[in-house]
């Protein structure tokens, strides 16, 4: 199931998320780490500019007008012959994977950016983590299915999904009335317990958060929005009263904005 046949719309805050990263030559995966892919657009491998500004335009037209993984393989096959790459891994597989990650990476930090915005936070200051689905799920993430905190628990500053490769799961935002309806209470944050992963290129050791690929410790959009909203009330700050009060309403409408659920079919 795509992205497209899914039946997601795309929504500017995953767009924009997208369109606002720096283009990066890359010859690893790991090249660029956690938060370090809200800022850069990579594709392992990827190292010159030409080919990964191809890669870039045709991840676009996914996010943007939720093209699906059929016309992405027609085109990323277009690039591939155009530029001579040689890359790892299967056609199918290395085509699914760039797709997903970059759908749901986008998607994921365009809802952190509404969801964090302070008017939302205020009508609905828990969240609830929603297991994506799948029918061969990650043990971890079925057990925090419909785990409820406050918004601002430490515990989401690694596992705000997506949590690995293929992971679909997502967030949210719940009022208190919401609470009483659904007859669920927050609760405490689940025990987190880590493994050691090393780099093999470099051997660099780094603590993982069990149910977590490496790398993906961290909740995408979370340094943009932060750096958003300091920059919008910066702006605010200096305008008259109305008008300041204008901007900061405006970019709450825009945050009030519902996607609808996560794209993907997988855990």
């Amino acid at each position: 199931m795509s992205f497209a046949e899914y039946g997601d719309l795309p929504f500017d805050e995953a767009i924009r998320f997208l369109r606002n990263k720096l283009s990066v030559p890359t010859g690893r995966w790991t090249d660029v780490w956690k938060q370090g892919h809200d800022q850069a657009f990579m594709v392992a491998g990827a190292a010159k500019a030409d080919l990964l500004q191809d890669l870039r335009e045709s991840v676009d037209k996914a996010v943007s007008e939720g093209e699906t993984l059929a016309a992405f393989r027609e085109r990323f096959d277009e690039i591939v012959a155009e530029h001579g790459w040689e890359y790892n891994g299967p056609r199918n597989w290395r085509t699914r994977v760039i797709y997903e990650t970059n759908l749901r990476t986008s998607w994921q930090a365009g809802r952190y950016a509404q969801l964090t915005d302070p008017d939302v936070r205020e009508r609905r200051p828990y969240w609830q983590y929603r297991h994506g689905g799948s029918a061969d799920p990650r043990a971890e993430h079925l057990a925090w299915d419909g785990t409820v905190l406050p918004a601002d628990d430490p515990w989401w500053d690694a596992h705000y999904p997506p949590n690995g490769w293929g992971c679909s799961c997502h967030v949210v935002a719940l009022s208190p009335r919401d609470l009483e309806n659904m007859g669920v209470e927050v609760q405490e944050a689940p025990e987190v317990e880590t493994y050691e992963w090393t780099d093999p290129a470099t051997g660099e050791v780094h603590e993982v958060p069990k149910g977590l690929d490496p790398g993906w410790d961290y909740a995408p959009g979370r340094s943009v929005a932060e750096r958003t909203r300091e920059t919008i009330e910066r702006k605010a700050a200096k305008l008259p009263d109305d008008l300041g009060e204008n901007l900061r309403r405006h970019a709450d409408d825009v945050a009030d904005q519902d996607p609808g659920p996560a794209p993907g079919d997988q855990d």
